[in-house]
């Protein structure tokens, strides 16, 4: 495996950069300095020629010139007085290939522990400097690590074009947001040890979606904090480039209790045929826009007014007609029923006013979508017979197909069921006893993977009877009846599979074992949305090796194939 680099964005503010070197690549590095609040220092002799830019930096005092060829003392000497005139960084821009100076500047540096960069020379280098682009406060960086620097420069360009306009001004707004947010809830120290959102190098914490108890009065405090972190994960780019100061003020406004938002609208009024509003209730599948069902992209296309979970992926999103209006459910842990009111009241009042409107959910709404309760509740408006319900391909079948999964297989898996890990205001479901020819399913689970593996694995307080009565003889028990009721535990070396963001670009599969799971999550990070698969299926086609504890998998090509195919030419 190649190494990698550790990436790092360092705080230079005030600090002094020794630029060794007259060339354009010198020029371009005291502007780079000097953009990060830095103060170059060029080291060149007296009878040098600078280049031109780099000598109109110096006319206009902006780089210091030392006019002298380089000598050990500079790095001591030249450097702030606070850190003892040791010098912060150093880039040699030329002669690493002329002469030995760059490797004896290397050298020194390296001993002396002084950050140093050398043109051309990978191996003198102790950082380098990624290609970036910058919009703001927003910063992309690309390395190949040496293996071509004009390759990162492409890649950071197609990074950099694939990306909405104005993002950069929609982090200086969210991150106001936020700042806002901490001074007014004085639970700065809370945010950032529940969100995870202090540092940028890590996926978000597997406890990103745990639910907030109404015991959890910290937490609660907090929901704010916490809607705004789920913003930026969930909303697309564009809606979250696009982000105006009234959605702002919507998020610092809307979330202060964790009452329900007033009704937007009237009661709904009796069914009247002179009305054509009606509602589509849809599966948007589980990520990747050609899983759409034909029915639920004519749909979105001929919607009115799109209401969509927060889980509905970007690429659905990005479908949707620019004139539609689109409201993205207000659904965070501790909120959710709030959100569901808020989202059926909007139906609602869009089919009194004549709408077509499409609740659009994520992967099939039967399927733990709460489809059938939003039916229900439409029913006791009223509205039953304008009501039509579109399927969705679920996560629960097709994510282990797109890890490569067979949830059947001959001689291994001949069941599948499908499982909630959490059940009703963040309550524990009935824990399924272990069946060796299994596959089974968890969706909402990993927030809780710990105690979902605790009640797979072990027998639960209320079962602490059966125990009791499996260790006495059936004689005494009155008969082998009471035995045939103790739940099978499931092996803790059982196979399985944690699947996030399915069929998405960022889909990422961590193959493991039961006992291994929590330690997986806990040390590679949540990718949120995902779910459990628990099994021999798991490994029928995906053997662990047996020193490791856990294998990851990133990235998803499983519809690649049909790139560039124009179905409507065949």
């Amino acid at each position: 495996m190649p190494r990698m680099s550790l990436l790092t964005a360092i705080n230079v503010e005030s600090h002094t950069h020794l630029v060794i070197g007259s060339n354009s690549l010198a020029a371009a590095r005291c502007g780079q300095s000097l953009a990060a609040g830095a103060s170059p220092i060029l080291l060149a002799p007296e009878a040098t020629e600078l280049h031109y830019a780099l000598q109109k930096r110096v006319d206009d005092g902006e780089v210091k010139w030392v006019r002298e060829a380089f000598q050990e003392n500079h790095l001591f000497t030249l450097g702030r007085e606070d850190v003892g005139h040791v010098v912060d960084a150093v880039f040699v821009t030329s002669g690493s290939r002329q002469d030995d100076l760059g490797s004896r500047i290397s050298s020194l540096c390296k001993r002396n522990r002084i950050p140093i960069n050398v043109v051309d020379a990978p191996q003198l280098c102790s950082f380098s400097l990624l290609s970036t682009h910058a919009d703001g406060p927003l910063q992309i960086g690309v390395t190949t690590n040496g293996r071509g620097c004009k390759l990162a420069s492409r890649i950071r360009r197609e990074i950099a074009a694939s990306l909405p306009e104005n993002l950069g001004d929609a982090c200086l707004r969210l991150g106001d947001v936020r700042k806002r947010i901490q001074e007014e809830d004085h639970l700065l120290h809370l945010a950032q040890a529940d969100c995870g959102d202090g540092d940028d190098s890590v996926d978000q914490p597997a406890t990103f979606n745990r639910l907030v108890t109404d015991a959890d009065l910290d937490a609660a405090k907090n929901r704010r904090m916490r809607w705004l972190s789920q913003v930026c994960e969930y909303w697309p780019l564009k809606r979250l480039a696009a982000i105006t100061d009234d959605d702002v003020g919507a998020i610092l406004k809307s979330y202060e209790t964790a009452s329900a938002p007033e009704s937007i609208g009237k009661p709904a009024l009796a069914n009247n045929p002179k009305n054509k509003g009606r509602i589509i209730l849809a599966g948007s599948g589980p990520g990747h826009p050609d899983l759409l069902t034909r029915a639920t992209h004519k749909a979105i296309q001929i919607a009115d007014l799109i209401l969509a979970d927060k889980l509905v992926p970007a690429g659905v999103l990005d479908l949707i007609p620019r004139r539609t209006p689109v409201h993205i459910a207000r659904k965070f842990p501790g909120n959710a029923d709030a959100a569901q009111n808020e989202l059926q009241e909007m139906a609602i009042a869009g089919v009194r006013d004549g709408k077509t409107v499409l609740r659009l959910k994520q992967g099939d709404p039967y399927i733990y979508g709460r489809g059938g309760e939003e039916v229900e509740y439409f029913r006791k408006h009223g509205l039953g017979g304008r009501v039509v319900v579109l399927p969705g391909v679920t996560s629960a079948l097709s994510a282990p197909l797109f890890a490569n999964i067979p949830s059947t297989q001959r001689d291994v898996a001949d069941q599948i069921l499908i499982c909630t890990g959490t059940g009703k205001k963040g309550k524990p479901p009935a824990p399924p006893e272990y069946t060796p020819t299994r596959t089974v399913v968890f969706l909402m689970a990993l927030h809780r993977i710990a105690g979902l593996v605790r009640e797979l694995t072990e027998y639960l307080e209320t079962e602490d009877r059966s125990q009791e009565e499996e260790a006495t003889p059936p004689a005494v028990q009155g008969g082998a009846n009471s035995i045939s009721s103790q739940r099978a535990l499931w092996p803790r070396n059982t196979p399985c599979a944690v699947i996030e963001r399915a069929s998405c670009p960022d889909q990422r599969v961590i193959r493991t074992t039961l006992d291994k799971v929590n330690e997986a999550i806990e040390q590679e990070g949540s990718r949120p949305p995902g779910l459990l698969v628990v099994g021999r299926a798991c490994e029928f086609l995906n053997k662990l090796e047996s020193n490791s504890g856990w294998s990851v998998e990133d990235g998803f090509s499983g519809l690649d194939i049909l790139d560039g195919i124009d179905l409507g030419a065949a």
